[in-house]
């Protein structure tokens, strides 16, 4: 069973792995992150950890029973208890309901261990799967997005109140 885990030091080799071996499959949908993204790797993962010890994001992989990273879940620019949502899963497991159970296990964590009170995420039009997975996880569509943040492509901003329960 595929487990929810915070990011630490630890987990950056299979990270790595992920992001090479779904490269191709992920610049279908969003920009590619280039390769200098894959040559300063280490120096960009010891700064999401930084920027998680300090508590202005909280960095989450899904790994599978063998160790391998099956997606990465980011919950980033925390501001008055607002954040951004950022996933993407590995073509293999993508349209099997992975991302939407874990972007839903992350609402709930977002609230109970971040103290969030909104989620807010952006994704293309054209990213059909994306809009399908948010709206399944109760995100409503709130407006237009920049297409400088989705790599010049048209978009929209979603949105999810969270509730914690009691």
């Amino acid at each position: 069973m595929p487990e929810l885990k915070q990011l630490h030091a630890g987990h950056a080799p299979s990270v790595l792995a992920f992001e090479l071996a779904n490269r191709a499959y992920f610049a279908a949908s969003v920009s590619d992150r280039g390769d200098e993204f894959f040559d300063q790797f280490a120096d960009r993962h010891r700064a999401l950890l930084a920027e998680q010890e300090a508590g202005l994001g909280a960095f989450y992989v899904l790994v599978a029973e063998d160790g391998s990273v099956l997606g990465r879940f980011n919950l980033y620019d925390f501001e008055d208890g607002t954040a951004v949502l950022g996933y993407r899963v590995a073509q293999h497991v993508a349209g099997c309901g992975v991302a939407t159970a874990t972007v839903r296990e992350l609402c709930r964590l977002a609230a109970a261990r971040h103290g969030l009170r909104t989620l807010r995420a952006a994704t293309a039009r054209a990213n059909a799967a994306s809009q399908k997975v948010l709206t399944k996880a109760g995100f409503v569509p709130v407006g237009p997005a920049d297409p400088a943040s989705l790599g010049g492509k048209p978009g929209t901003w979603y949105q999810r109140d969270l509730v914690l329960q009691p």
